[in-house]
């Protein structure tokens, strides 16, 4: 993996995913090369926050980034495995954003945003935050505040859906 231009680019990267009941390797030059998507970021599967507000709720505006803004996907990434993320999508019934299980946390550690949940008994997490990747360049990231390790709070307003649909608005206004 690799990062240049201010370390904002996505490369090298590969997901492990269960997909169809085979194991396959979701690459970066296939989630993102030549696409302008949503990458949301979460602590974690079947947890209160994730489960009730933001997975559901970029589920809810999956047309709004595509048909009026033009972006090609939405993708939601939680350091759980592909079995979970698969039982949590399945559980939620989502349909239109994708799964990308960062299991190992590697992509979270890439991106600088693995923190350690401890207090709460998770162990390593990724910091909630969401993205815009154009070409697999980081166009524009919503972290949350106070990115710490074993944080007591659960920050989301910054990674809100209607942060990232604020900001295209703007751009294209």
């Amino acid at each position: 993996m690799s990062k240049s231009r201010g370390d904002n680019v996505i490369s090298g990267l590969g997901f492990q995913a269960r997909e169809l009941g085979e194991w396959t390797v979701l690459q970066d030059e296939e989630l993102f090369r030549n696409k302008r998507v949503v990458v949301f970021a979460l602590p974690g599967a079947f947890t209160p926050t994730c489960s009730n507000q933001q997975l559901p709720k970029y589920e809810e505006k999956y047309e709004e980034f595509t048909d009026k803004h033009g972006l090609d996907d939405v993708y939601c990434v939680s350091v759980n495995d592909s079995f979970v993320m698969n039982a949590w999508f399945d559980a939620l019934d989502i349909k239109k954003v994708k799964a990308i299980p960062d299991g190992s946390g590697r992509f979270s550690r890439w991106m600088g945003t693995l923190v350690d949940k401890d207090n709460l008994g998770f162990g390593y997490r990724s910091w909630r935050y969401s993205m815009i990747v154009n070409d697999g360049i980081i166009e524009e990231i919503f972290m949350e505040p106070g990115f710490s390790n074993n944080f007591d709070q659960d920050p989301y307003i910054a990674s809100d859906p209607q942060a990232l649909l604020n900001y295209l608005s703007g751009r294209e206004g």
